[in-house]
């Protein structure tokens, strides 16, 4: 079938790109075109460039020959060299500047400035190295093998050696509790945040050019005072409690949030509960080292008659408590995108959080007073601990049980 195009439509074509061909190029090109166009292609197309209709064909010829490629038109070694050919040393000089342990000599200009690629060919040009921020980048990833990386969270710290151990001891407690159908709770303090026309972070759905506006600083003298978010996780129901406090973040507050979903929600899901299992951090207000801590702990098994054991986790530790990633981290998706303009509002968007594996939340405002700077004395300590504190066999500072005081006889 004969291709409908005209001989001046080829005409046209074959005068601006034959000219800039060589004789072989020439007759590869009209051959193909011959092909292409099919029966009564080389005739048409030898009248629209102008060449006999032999040239035409020796073209298709050679096409359908089988022939090698014409291979480079420039003779080898011809064209630009390499940067690094022109300059054997440019590579090593550049890894000098950004290699990971040494991060280059410590006298360079770049020992405590950002290490972009205009900032490395500045300073390979002063090391007698001239070259472009392009070529930088290209040598980079091509021949160093780096590439764009932020900072990974990854390290813990010193790693003690029960540390394993510790977390394995939690899952025996945990697994032991939650089968004899005692409440097991883990617990933490949230960030704290400010109230007032504060940016949070993220985005919510809003009228198109209408965002919530906000302040463009956030001084704390300008907040309507702080919000203090302690909550306590039920593990084996998936519900959390968080109590939000007004004043500092102390053992006695941490113990008051405790109480408080004992009062209002562990007692009535855990009627014939004897024991109270807390998993908690090693620091903060919940510190293993606190005496107030432990303190306010005995008057809470009393208050309650429970007998309260606590395994801390191990220093460092502390993004793998179930209460950051199950409750926290679902609070703060919650809030994304909407300030804190007054406490009632942060906790409604606590109580406000739900997920579809059926989390449930609860919160209340604790406007109590929790001041710092208590000190239990030496004597109360050691009253506690030999009266009223067992510790566990294993790992004892980081695991131990509080018994209540029996009830006085009438």
């Amino acid at each position: 079938m004969v291709v409908e195009i005209s001989q001046a439509t080829l005409a046209v074509k074959f005068d601006a790109i034959l000219p800039h061909l060589d004789e072989r190029q020439r007759r590869l090109v009209l051959g193909a075109e011959a092909r292409c166009l099919g029966h009564g292609g080389i005739g048409l197309v030898a009248a629209a460039a102008g060449v006999n209709r032999d040239t035409v064909s020796a073209g298709v010829s050679e096409l359908e020959s089988g022939q090698a490629p014409m291979g480079r038109a420039r003779r080898p070694g011809g064209g630009r060299k390499r940067a690094t050919e022109r300059d054997p040393a440019l590579l090593d000089a550049l890894d000098a500047l950004v290699e990971p342990a040494t991060r280059g000599d410590p006298m360079t200009r770049l020992r405590w400035t950002t290490r972009s690629t205009r900032n490395l060919a500045d300073e390979l040009t002063a090391q007698g190295h001239p070259v472009s921020h392009h070529t930088v980048a290209n040598l980079l990833t091509d021949e160093l093998d780096y590439s764009l990386q932020a900072n990974a969270k990854t390290l813990e710290g010193t790693q003690h050696p029960d540390r394993d151990a510790q977390f394995r001891y939690i899952n025996d407690q945990v697994t032991a509790h939650i089968t004899a159908g005692q409440p097991v709770t883990s617990i933490d303090c949230k960030k704290k945040e400010l109230i007032g026309p504060f940016k949070n972070n993220g985005r919510e759905w809003q009228p198109t050019g209408q965002p919530v506006a906000v302040n463009s600083h956030d001084f704390p003298h300008q907040a309507l005072g702080k919000a203090i978010p302690y909550g306590v996780y039920d593990i084996a129901a998936n519900t959390g409690w968080v109590s939000v406090g007004t004043d500092h973040d102390t053992a006695a507050f941490a113990v008051a949030t405790i109480g408080r979903w004992w009062t209002r929600v562990g007692q009535h899901a855990y009627p014939q509960a004897t024991q109270l299992l807390i998993c908690a951090d090693a620091g903060g207000s919940n510190s293993y080292r606190s005496r107030l801590w432990k303190q306010q702990l005995t008057a809470l098994a009393d208050r309650i008659g429970l007998s309260i054991t606590v395994c801390h986790l191990p220093p460092g530790t502390s993004k793998w408590n179930k209460i950051e990633h199950r409750l926290f981290s679902q609070i703060s998706m919650n809030w994304r995108g909407r300030p804190l303009e007054t406490h009632e509002v942060a906790v409604n968007l606590i109580a406000g959080t739900s997920t579809r594996t059926g989390l449930r939340v609860q919160a209340d405002l604790d406007t109590g007073t929790y001041p710092t700077g208590i000190k239990i004395s030496d004597k109360e300590n050691r009253h506690l601990e030999r009266q009223r504190i067992s510790r566990h066999d294993f790992q004892p500072r980081w695991n131990y049980t509080i018994a209540p005081t029996p009830p006085t006889a009438p």
